[in-house]
């Protein structure tokens, strides 16, 4: 059996105790590996998991793993739902490939760009990382929408992501494109933004599609 398998089960324990209906039963019938008996005495006959008649238990070092696991899973979660707007079957499916080639320090570096976010977009805690814990003072994420950014702060873009080719082209005449740098003039009546000698009006729904970071 391979690792991936393993991973699996040991995040469905992780879900199932969040849900306090963490038994080996419940396990079985919840899981969609082929040999879950098998994986599960794998985990058992490697320590990180132990298991007393129903219930099933994850021991300190299968805590730890299942714990990182957790945090890939949901954090990609979030990118995937915050960047491209997948629905919910997507963006599972593509989750659990992220949760298995995302390093430690590219996890970091994920937890920082989207804000260290608290939960998924299930509503599911995202246990926290270091990086959370270095900021812990900090409440503006590192990349945020246009919308939220402080009036007269010099911006760069990030990322845009427009409904429709039409407004991604009409942004662009305007020189609203990655990279660009910009100043957050005025929100009311419309956001006014200054692109070097140029402002521009725009509407909140294209703000909120425009990703920024402090230049």
């Amino acid at each position: 059996m391979t690792e991936y398998g393993q991973d699996e089960i040991l995040e469905l324990i992780w879900t199932l105790r969040e849900e306090s209906r963490s038994t080996k039963s419940r396990l079985m019938e919840r899981s969609e590996e082929e040999h879950p008996d098998r994986l599960l005495e794998e985990l058992v006959h490697a320590g990180l998991v132990e298991i007393s008649g129903d219930d099933v238990r994850l021991t300190r070092t299968g805590d730890e793993r299942a714990r990182g696991i957790i945090r890939r899973h949901r954090l990609a979660e979030v990118l995937l739902h915050n960047l491209f707007d997948l629905d919910s079957s997507q963006m599972e499916n593509s989750a659990c490939k992220f949760e298995h080639i995302l390093t430690t320090p590219v996890t970091e570096s994920v937890c920082t760009f989207l804000g260290h976010p608290p939960v998924c977009p299930h509503g599911r805690a995202i246990p926290r990382g270091d990086c959370c814990d270095r900021i812990r003072t900090e409440i503006q994420p590192l990349v945020t929408r246009l919308s939220d950014a402080g009036l007269g702060d010099f911006l760069r873009i990030v990322f845009i992501t427009p409904k429709s080719r039409k407004r991604l082209e009409k942004l662009s005449s305007l020189g609203i494109v990655p990279g660009s740098r910009l100043r957050l003039l005025q929100r009311n009546p419309s956001y006014v933004l200054q692109l070097g000698e140029t402002t521009v009006a725009v509407d909140r729904d294209i703000t909120d599609e425009i990703y920024v970071k402090r230049a």
